[in-house]
This record gives structure tokens, sequence and C-alpha cells, in this order.
């Protein structure tokens, strides 16, 4: 770029311009939308730069980006699982179509793995695992431990703590930390989840905060909250966001005619398959699944609720 380029305005915006892309590819993580809106940008600059100086060179370097920023917002429509150009209903989705991979990646890390093989202690492993995914340590407080577990909350801590799938801080009982407060949450540590250790998954902050979000949202679900559903209810409702299609039905559409294996479904519950069904019908009274479930060639298959449909994983 000349030193002497006129405009000054178009002199400034293409330095601040290179700035911004090598911020961008500082990055520890992408982000398409904002990708997109630095090649708008950049189709822009140049195209003006082309005006001033005539060349046909940068008038096909500002083509070129706006071929990026068009690709690039494709690509991130894609992977969120939405729809551009008015093409139907948008969905806003929480995760994008990798981070549902991270999402399956470790709800089957808890399904193989947890300690225990009661639905409550699968619960606090998920949420627990969620937490701590990245450094094999996580902030927990009374309130989160209520919330997942009710009243059980003490006795499954202590039994995860007994086992030595988890660490409670020195002198800090189960008890003490259902007791804490936000502002002084009590720090758990997983062994199994500690970078010196060989690790099930690996991905960056962003990331673990928006997985551990979305277990969140999922747990927390208002109308599972009024329904008062049970650990293994709340459990069959992450599994089965987490493994739909955009369009809310279950499972991959190519696999067995569609549908979830019920034996990997009910393992991850911490159910028998043969009760599966029954904790279905509590998802449908609660508004998560929007019609009766069919569990024929034990097959999980059914489809989520609209209202559902922004949690939904994106296989």
């Amino acid at each position: 770029m000349p030193d002497d380029l006129q405009p000054e305005a178009l002199r400034v915006e293409l330095t601040e311009l290179g700035d911004a892309f090598r911020a961008y590819q500082r990055r520890p993580e992408p982000d398409l939308a904002d990708l997109a809106e630095l090649h708008d940008r950049k189709a822009r600059a140049f195209a003006l730069w082309a005006d001033v100086t005539g060349d046909a060179s940068l008038r096909e370097e500002a083509d070129r980006a706006a071929t990026a920023a068009r690709t690039t917002r494709e690509m991130d429509a894609n992977r969120r699982g939405i729809l551009l150009d008015g093409e139907g209903p948008v969905v806003e989705r929480l995760l994008t179509r990798g981070q549902g991979v991270h999402l399956r990646n470790v709800l089957e890390h808890v399904r193989v793995g947890s300690p225990l093989p009661r639905a409550e202690t699968r619960l606090a492993v998920l949420m627990i695992t969620m937490r701590a995914a990245r450094a094999g340590t996580g902030n927990v407080t009374g309130q989160d431990l209520g919330g997942w577990l009710q009243g059980d909350a003490e006795r499954v801590l202590q039994e995860l703590v007994d086992v030595g799938w988890l660490l409670l801080p020195e002198d800090v009982t189960a008890d003490d930390a259902l007791t804490s407060r936000p502002e002084e949450p009590t720090q758990v540590t997983v062994p199994t989840l500690i970078p010196t250790q060989p690790r099930p998954f690996f991905f960056g902050k962003v990331t673990r905060a928006r997985l551990s979000g979305w277990a969140q949202k999922v747990v927390g679900d208002r109308k599972l909250r009024k329904k008062k559903a049970g650990a293994a209810t709340r459990l069959l409702a992450v599994y089965t966001a987490a493994h739909c299609r955009p369009d809310g039905c279950l499972g991959d559409a190519g696999e067995d005619g569609g549908g979830l294996a019920l034996d990997t479904v009910a393992s991850f519950c911490g159910l028998r398959p043969e009760d599966v069904a029954e904790h279905a019908g509590l998802l449908i009274a609660a508004g998560w699944l929007a019609e009766e479930v069919d569990t024929a060639g034990e097959r999980l298959r059914g489809r989520l609720a609209e209202r559902v449909l922004p949690l939904s994983g994106l296989l």
C-alpha cells in the first residue's frame, strides 16, 4: 500500500483492516460471522482502492473478498443449522455443528466412564465434567448442586468422592460444598481430566463454556422443572437434544432407518431399555418431545418440540 495513498480515509481503513485480520488469526477459536464482516470490509476497501488507482488486479481482489464473505456466511449458517436468504424459519442454535461433535464426545465419555450406575450420579458426573473438561478443575456452588440433584446432592457428591472420581479441597466436605455461594464457589478436581493425564477430549475455553452453558440450559429447563423431572428424565432430555438432526428428528437418518439405539440411550440415562419409553412420555408432557415416540426395533424414534430446536446438537 503506497504511503501517500489518497483519500486519507482509505489509507487508514486499509491499515486498520490489516491489523484486524492479523488479530483474527491470533484468536484461539474462529468466529465465522466476524470473519465474514472482515471480508466485507476488504471487498469495499479494495473496490474503492481500484476506483482510485484504476488497477484491475485490485478490482479482482475486491471480487474475491466479496465471494469469500458469502462463502464464510454460508459456512457459518451450516455450522449453526440456520437458513440464509429467507429460505424458511431461522433457528438460532446455541451450538455450532463442531461444538455438537465435542458435546457428543463428552456424553459418550460420561456414558462409558461414569463410576456409578445410578441416574443421579450420572447427572452429577455430566455436569461436573462440563465444568472441569479442560483443566481437570472447575467451580461449583451449592445452588448448582441443589439445582442438578435436589435433595440427593450431598449423598451423590460424597459417593463420587468416596470412589475417587472427585476430589474436594482439603478441609472441605460435601456439606461445605452445598453451602458454597457464587462469590466463593468450591473448586472441585476430576483426576482423569487433569492435563497431565491422557485426555478424553480437546477443545478451547470458548467451546467448554458453550457446552457447559448448553447443559445447564437443558437440565434447568423451566418446563422440566415444572414437571419435577427426575435425573433420568433430564438425562434423556440431554441425550435427545444432542443427538438430533436440524429438523429435530432423533438420530442419523441413514442409520437403521433413523432414531437412536435404545440400549445406548438407556445406558447413558441409567435406565433399563424397557423404561426409556416411560421417560420419553414425561418429556412429551413437558413439551420437550413433539409427539409420541416409537421404540420398535430397539430404536428410539421421535422429534424435538419446536421450542427445543435452538438446543439441538445438529447431527
